[in-house]
């Protein structure tokens, strides 16, 4: 059965949140990879780019994994990533004390992940696009 989505007061508070990990973040213009953490950034979030490609992404330190932003404390894990790659990205981000949320954009999703993630307490919000959601709730 697959994982509802949280109500738009959730979505609200998710939004309130303040780190965002992309994993899968790109440093081409022109993909949804990029310019929905930029648009993020624009809008006063601080985005924390990883991807184990690039050195650095918007005048910021790319790290190659979520491992690597241990001590640095991430609100919300969003993911560009494949579908198949979520599960060992959730498994990463259960690892750590500081996550709440975990965000899975468009044409992503991995329900058996998703409900690992829930039941550990977190919010799962899959298949939906950060930056919509951002747009048709915070402004």
């Amino acid at each position: 059965m697959p994982i509802s989505t949280p109500d738009d007061s959730t979505l609200r508070e998710v939004l309130s949140l303040e780190t965002v990990a992309v994993v899968g973040c790109s440093s081409t213009p022109g993909k949804a990879a990029h310019d929905v953490p930029k648009y993020l950034l624009e809008q006063g979030y601080d985005v924390r780019p990883v991807n184990p490609f690039a050195e650095e992404i918007f005048g910021r330190s790319a790290v190659d994994s979520l491992d690597e932003l241990e001590g640095k404390e991430v609100d919300i894990v969003c993911i560009f990533r494949p579908s198949d790659e979520v599960s060992d990205i959730v498994e990463a981000t259960l690892d750590r004390d500081d996550v709440s949320v975990i965000w899975t954009q468009l044409g992503i999703r991995d329900d058996e992940a998703a409900t690992r993630a829930i039941n550990a307490g977190l919010t799962v919000v899959q298949n939906r696009c950060i930056k919509i959601e951002h747009r048709r709730l915070c402004r």
